[in-house]
């Protein structure tokens, strides 16, 4: 289980990362800066592995969403700095919730929970089909309407396993 945060914001600035490996992940690796209107500032590093939703393109100007492990080591500097595991870029048409859903399929926080219908796509980070039970996993749930109660209750249209 991860415990995922997230920040929210405006693109300002992509650049390449040097990762001081021989020039091996030269082009590898970006640095996503993102800003919220209120001043502060977050660096994403942006590795091969970390998930874009739907594969977007994200472009300076973009409002994105990074969602990174609140556990894991950050260096203690200004702007913070974080390796992005997801990246999600604002859209009118779709919500999106990274988070661990447990066996009643309700995220760690209590605010949303999944009804599974046979329309559900659960798909693999690979894109591949995933055939088990989503329940007990840290999952990107991409989403539409939902209702008004606490928890939130939604049929998704996508779910992704992060295994």
């Amino acid at each position: 289980m991860t415990n995922f945060y997230s920040f929210h914001g405006t693109v300002t600035m992509i650049s390449d990362l040097f990762t001081g490996q021989n020039g091996e992940g030269e082009g590898c690796y970006k640095l996503i800066s993102l800003e919220n209107g209120l001043g502060a500032i977050v660096n994403f590093v942006v590795s091969p592995t970390t998930y874009f939703v739907d594969q977007v393109m994200v472009t300076v100007g973009d409002r994105v969403t990074g969602y990174y492990d609140g556990d894991a080591p950050a260096l203690l500097i200004y702007p913070p700095q974080y390796q992005a595991i997801v990246m999600v870029k604002d859209s009118r048409n779709q919500n999106v919730k990274v988070d661990y859903f447990n066996s009643q399929l309700v995220s760690s926080d209590g605010r949303l929970q999944l009804n599974i219908s046979p329309f559900t796509q659960l798909l693999l980070t690979n894109g591949q089909s995933f055939s088990r039970n989503p329940a007990n996993r840290d999952l990107i749930v991409i989403y539409g309407p939902a209702t008004k109660s606490i928890p939130a209750q939604t049929t998704p249209y996508r779910i992704i396993v992060l295994c």
